[in-house]
């Protein structure tokens, strides 16, 4: 018989819980779980998260324990996966790190330029703690972490883990790219496509995918598609027109320079001046998803909390049809891992000679297999002069991040801000980067 699973949400109160539970369900006779914790420190958040987990589990996987907490020792005690996907300040924090940069012409986004500097420096300690707690009441579980900007974070958690063979940092986006692809080609299946990728989280590229089944090179397939009918999201019927946006974009990009498929969020590095045209700092992604996602969901767990069941909804059978690459992938990760499947997935590793030309401690996305001894990652050999440059310029970026936060510096955060190709002008980056100071007073360090 199959060991069972202790599995734990960190962050068990996000609107992302219930795809990830149904793709628990999904996948419950090759990945059996025996209890279920939802943890988070937003008391009322997670309770109420608890009583849709609760029906939903009792509708479709009664076998599984659930148990909803704000306990760090009850939440971690003997668990063998922690999925981490916690938002440090929340998202009225998000509104203002994507607000502040747009009142001065500059790109407002959650993950990249000013925006993901301030959501990173937030991030940092309570991951660092939280992998601390974790270790303290599991030391052999996976952590398996999707917290943003998973860049910053993941140099962070690699400076003070180092030697921490059972914590990836990963990132949806290449497969939600994979889905996108599948859509588009209309006859392969986004399982069967393996991705040859390489770069950093939210700053990569595809230089082949391939069809697992027949062996054929799909990406000159891929780019004709999406150069003569333009790109769009697996599931953009129920997308935020933000995201449209974002995935057309592809497309301008693709068109300036077909060499490889970039990741949709190059074009806040690439293309910024289209980009931020498109952004409007009274609804930024933030409101979109406080009036949208958020709304929907938090509705949805008091519906399920009032009718005692799931089941009469037509919205929870509808995420059991759909794709979810939040939900699925982080449980196929875990579920590669248990079954030592080595399957391929995009993962952030430490390149260690992964790009021979890169540094060696740079924090590199690239696919890797993934099996019960960890990630093991295709070899990149020598890139390119120009994807050597735009990627050290941003890795320097990210990695004066986690200096200016350990070191207390203020002169490194301003190198930062300056470094990044969102920003540039170095007047500019101090004028920003002293209103992220004082939003952010409480979660970063004093900066001397």
């Amino acid at each position: 018989m199959m060991k069972k699973n202790n599995i734990c949400i960190a962050g068990g109160a996000s609107t992302y819980t219930p795809g990830i539970i149904i793709g628990l369900i999904k996948k419950m006779a090759s990945f059996p779980v025996e209890s279920l914790v939802l943890y988070d420190i937003d008391q009322d958040r997670v309770e109420l998260m608890g009583e849709y987990a609760r029906y939903l589990l009792k509708d479709y996987a009664p076998e599984v324990k659930l148990i909803v907490t704000t306990d760090k020792k009850e939440a971690f005690e003997s668990i063998d996966y922690v999925f981490c996907q916690i938002r440090t300040g929340g998202l009225k924090m998000r509104e203002q790190d994507e607000q502040i940069p747009l009142r001065h012409g500059v790109i407002g986004q959650e993950t990249c330029g000013p925006g993901g500097m301030s959501y990173g420096m937030r991030s940092i300690k309570d991951m660092i703690d939280l992998v601390k707690d974790i270790r303290t009441y599991s030391p052999d579980a996976w952590i398996l972490n999707y917290t943003n900007p998973a860049a910053i974070v993941a140099i962070a958690l690699d400076k003070v883990y180092p030697d921490d063979k059972r914590l990836l940092n990963i990132c949806d986006q290449p497969i939600s790219l994979l889905m996108a692809y599948s859509r588009l080609l209309g006859d392969v299946h986004y399982k069967d496509m393996v991705p040859h990728y390489f770069g950093l989280n939210h700053f990569g590229w595809f230089t082949q995918i391939s069809d697992r089944l027949t062996g054929l090179d799909l990406t000159k397939r891929i780019k004709d598609k999406i150069l003569s009918e333009g790109f769009y999201p697996a599931d953009k019927e129920q997308r935020d027109p933000s995201w449209l946006v974002t995935y057309g974009a592809v497309q301008d990009m693709l068109k300036l320079d077909p060499t490889y498929l970039p990741n949709s969020y190059l074009q806040y590095y690439l293309i910024p001046h289209q980009t931020v045209s498109h952004l409007n700092p009274n609804r930024t992604r933030a409101r979109e998803v406080i009036e949208g996602r958020e709304k929907r969901v938090f509705d949805e767990c008091r519906r399920v909390k009032e009718a005692k069941t799931t089941k009469d909804l037509k919205s929870v059978s509808d995420e059991f049809t759909k794709k979810d690459a939040h939900g699925e992938m982080i449980v196929e990760i875990a579920e590669s891992i248990y079954l030592d499947q080595k399957r391929p997935y995009i993962v952030i590793v430490r390149n260690e000679g992964i790009i021979d030309n890169l540094s060696k401690d740079a924090m590199v996305e690239v696919m890797c297999e993934l099996g019960q001894d960890g990630p093991k990652p295709e070899k990149m050999g020598t890139i390119s002069t120009y994807h050597k440059g735009l990627i050290e310029q941003q890795y320097a970026y990210e990695k004066l991040i986690v200096e200016a936060y350990t070191e207390h510096s203020y002169i490194k955060a301003l190198q930062a801000l300056t470094l990044n190709r969102t920003v540039i002008d170095q007047k500019l980056a101090k004028t920003i980067l002293d209103e992220l100071i004082e939003l952010n007073k409480g979660y970063w360090p004093e900066l001397r």
